[in-house]
């Protein structure tokens, strides 16, 4: 699959004893990808199955090591399980609708072990530049998985990034928030209320997270307040025991967005009642059009609302300053809390390594919007940034797997020719 490209005499060279860093160089027969996450296994599976060597780097010492590692206990997908799987390897038919996350983990591991999958583990990418003299990929990387670190450069004519648009968490700046004293933590490191519980927290945002934890506090006999700084859409998680993602899926295929989203509304209204006057605002954008322009994900309620309605949830509105063991809202009001939990989301770190500015904006979200977003130029490919979960990462990766195996097939073609021909 790769040899080290001492033979590639411009890209090679020593550094003596005083270096930090052993380097090596590899060449790789084949792509690089970057992330181990469900993107780049689906990835990996497509290219087993056309017979293309490939690299998975992976800067945690897992697989999926968001699911594994940054995600709260009673987690269960929110979408079911066929919106979920993975191209060419369904769930196992006794799983549930909506897997657990230790069921899903269990899914993606037998992924891994189905298609021979071997991540290069805690490896960190440093930068990737594509080097326009050789029409080749450097990919720097620190690897730390041995006694001591080494500096690896892999070089490649394709590379995939599938690092998603989770890959860091988003923690804002609050003023106070530093004299406040007391227990802060952000979403991605909450595992259960249990140790909340007779606790008053402020859980700060409304998203799917931020609603779920607010539930998992109350069901754990603490006190939450829930910080709703802007609009958010709410929607039930079914309708007649259907689920709601996939009654809009279905609608879709017949009727324009704004039509489905109108509808979408309606039926919100119908079973979950008129929420604004919870202090849960909708937004002026529809559910689903809000997803497709700006990313934002409605939330699907699983019991939170019901919370929300007999006021074991606070609804409370921006925060103004942080003070010892208390919080001022914008409103004037000022709540005296034990501990913060940042429900405030993640964020693509792509900038932070790629050297490149055409095909990824400045929020490390490609340019284009799906299906066009999973191919850039000079052997560059994205997957898992599509804002449509699961089975958009699944398109893209097919897309991804079939163009770079055809172009691999081609040129390795076109390399025997010319080895024949000079003999």
């Amino acid at each position: 699959m790769s040899n080290s490209c001492f033979n590639v005499p411009t890209m090679f060279q020593t550094f003596g004893p005083e270096d930090l860093f052993s380097r090596r160089c590899i060449w790789v027969n084949g792509p690089v990808i970057v992330g181990a996450g469900p993107s780049g296994l689906a990835v990996g599976a497509g290219l087993k199955n056309e017979g293309v060597p490939f690299i998975i780097l992976e800067r945690a010492n897992c697989i999926a090591p968001l699911w594994q590692r940054r995600t709260y206990d009673r987690l269960k997908l929110h979408l079911p399980k066929q919106f979920c799987q993975l191209p060419n390897f369904p769930f196992a038919e006794y799983f549930p609708e909506y897997p657990t996350k230790y069921q899903f983990i269990n899914y993606l591991e037998s992924y891994a072990k189905h298609f021979d999958i071997n991540p290069h583990f805690n490896e960190t990418v440093q930068s990737a530049k594509y080097d326009e003299t050789f029409g080749l990929w450097r990919v720097r990387t620190i690897s730390t998985g041995g006694p001591n670190p080494v500096e690896v450069e892999y070089i490649c004519r394709w590379l995939v990034v599938a690092t998603g648009e989770n890959a860091e968490k988003v923690v804002p700046e609050f003023e106070g928030l530093q004299d406040f004293g007391g227990h802060v933590t952000h979403a991605c490191d909450y595992k259960s209320g249990q140790s909340y519980s007779g606790e008053r927290v402020l859980v700060v945002g409304c998203g799917n997270s931020g609603m779920e934890i607010s539930l998992d506090l109350r069901n754990h006999n603490a006190n939450p307040s829930m910080v709703v700084r802007s609009s958010v859409h709410v929607l039930p998680k079914e309708v007649f025991g259907k689920s709601t993602f996939e009654l809009a899926i279905t609608m879709m295929k017949w009727l324009p967005l704004w039509l489905v989203d109108k509808i979408m509304l309606i039926i919100a209204r119908l079973i979950l009642g008129n929420i604004e006057k919870y202090g849960l605002k909708r937004p002026s954008i529809g559910p689903l059009k809000l997803k497709d322009t700006a990313g934002k994900t409605p939330v699907l309620d699983i019991g939170a609302l019901q919370k929300i309605r007999s006021g074991e949830i606070k609804i409370v509105p921006g925060i103004k300053k942080f003070s010892r063991a208390r919080v001022e809202l914008v409103n004037g009001e000022t709540l005296n809390i034990d501990s913060v939990i940042l429900a405030t989301g993640y964020r693509s770190n792509v900038p932070s390594w790629l050297k490149e500015n055409e095909f990824f904006s400045n929020d490390g979200i490609p340019k284009n919007p799906f299906p066009n977003g999973w191919k850039g130029k000079d052997g560059l490919y994205a997957v898992g940034f599509t804002r449509r979960v699961l089975s958009g990462a699944s398109l893209d990766a097919i897309s991804v797997g079939h163009d770079i195996a055809k172009s691999w097939k081609e040129e390795t073609k076109q390399k025997k020719k010319s080895m024949a021909a000079r003999h």
